[in-house]
């Protein structure tokens, strides 16, 4: 077939490709599959949404129209995130929270458990208040939060069916301040994590693990809650716009701005613009879930590997997510922080590192990102067997299922 992810270090191994413009053609291509998966970005690095020998639905020409009523916006299945922000912000609303790529599909991002940075805010999937799904016999499903399946059905790894439309919660209108400070010495950060976590809406810290000092921290206030600051704990204001992998040399051209200039929550929580190529591009992503009383000590472990990682790092990112109710949601059960990889495109040797990686984070509960490159079965989720028989329950003969799948959800 020769279609390939957006990284491109991988080649689907379905039969064919289809590109359904309305749910009634999603309806009908699902009812008549053996086997069939949905693509939206292709953001993810793995086989999560491949159907070797199967069917592949192409979503992005879906026509499903943008709905936004009082503290809500419906969107189709193939929405990206950057395709309505604008049209939220402007009817007053926004987003709680939003990950670092708005070029990402609202559905291909809760289904994998996909968050942004804030230890009081919940990753994408949180905001999930409805969902429509065409089921393995071609019906259209409609669940929202009072159904006691819905909680299984919103990180649903495309098990449970079609994704065709979601509705999210909103929330008033808000402005973001956006601040970068260099070079926070690793004593200060482990010291201080809860205050540094604390010090905005949203807060990342990037780093190769080498450097003496975490390179950068982005701190994304919301304007009516900004403070002042001269420095974080050590760390000092950038004297210019920054790339997270700004210390490997790239530019800040396909960034958002920085350097303490307010705009809307979408132009300004987002890493990375949406005219632009976002992040690096050519690039391999892995990211673990720690339980966040556990941050310090995990940190602490992966430095301790840091001739092994750094040399095939672009950038590592370390961020905060609250909560969630979703019983495959990373964030299921407890707050955690996510230690995010983005690896130059090496994949063997990235592969190569990743079970010693994965061993040193398992003293504390890690859980890898459903979407990004992984090595060992994800453990640690006490609802799996539910989530199994709800799966089954919508696909009894399995034809959203793939080996992905089979070794890491289902046990094959």
């Amino acid at each position: 077939m020769g279609e390939s992810n957006w990284a491109g270090n991988l080649t689907y191994g379905a039969d064919a490709v289809t590109t359904p413009r309305t749910v009634a053609e999603v309806q009908e291509a699902v009812a008549g599959a053996t086997r069939v998966k949905a693509l939206g970005s292709r953001h993810c690095f793995n086989t999560i949404a491949d159907s070797p020998g199967g069917l592949l639905l192409d979503l992005h020409a879906l026509d499903v129209p943008v709905e936004i009523g009082d503290g809500t916006v419906t969107v189709g299945g193939s929405a990206r995130y950057g395709d309505f922000a604008q049209q939220l912000h402007d009817a007053g609303f926004a987003l709680p929270n939003l990950a670092s790529l708005p070029h990402i599909t609202v559905a291909g991002s809760v289904a994998t458990g996909t968050h942004g940075s804030g230890r009081r805010q919940p990753g994408l999937a949180a905001a999930v208040s409805g969902i429509e799904l065409v089921a393995a016999d071609g019906s259209l499903r409609r669940f929202t939060r009072a159904d006691a399946e819905f909680p299984g059905l919103v990180v649903g790894l495309g098990a449970v069916g079609v994704v065709t439309r979601l509705t999210l919660d909103a929330v008033p209108a808000f402005d973001v301040r956006p601040d970068v400070f260099d070079d926070l010495p690793w004593e200060a950060a482990y010291a201080h994590f809860d205050e540094i976590e604390d010090a905005g809406y949203s807060v990342s810290m990037f780093t190769n693990w080498a450097n003496d000092a975490v390179d950068q921290v982005w701190v994304k206030s919301r304007v009516d809650e900004f403070t002042e600051r001269r420095d974080l704990f050590g760390a000092v204001p950038a004297d210019g716009p920054r790339h997270p992998a700004h210390a490997a040399g790239i530019p800040a051209d396909n960034c958002t701005p920085q350097q303490g200039v307010p705009g809307p929550w979408h132009e300004r929580l987002p890493h990375f613009a949406l005219a632009f190529t976002p992040s690096v591009g050519d690039e391999l992503q892995s990211e673990y879930f720690v339980p966040y009383e556990h941050a310090v000590a995990a940190i602490r472990a992966v430095r301790e590997l840091a001739d092994l990682v750094a040399p095939l790092l672009l950038v590592s990112e370390i961020r905060a997510i609250a909560a969630d109710d979703r019983w495959l949601s990373p964030c299921h059960g407890g707050d955690r922080v996510a230690l995010h990889f983005t690896w130059q495109p090496r994949q063997p040797e990235v592969e190569a590192v990743l079970p010693v990686l994965e061993e040193r984070l398992a003293p504390f509960g890690a859980r890898p990102h459903w979407g990004k490159l992984f090595h060992g079965v994800p453990v640690g989720y006490p609802r799996l067997a539910e989530f199994r028989a709800l799966a089954e329950n919508l696909d009894p003969a399995g034809k959203f299922r793939n080996p992905f799948l089979e070794r890491n959800v289902f046990g094959g």
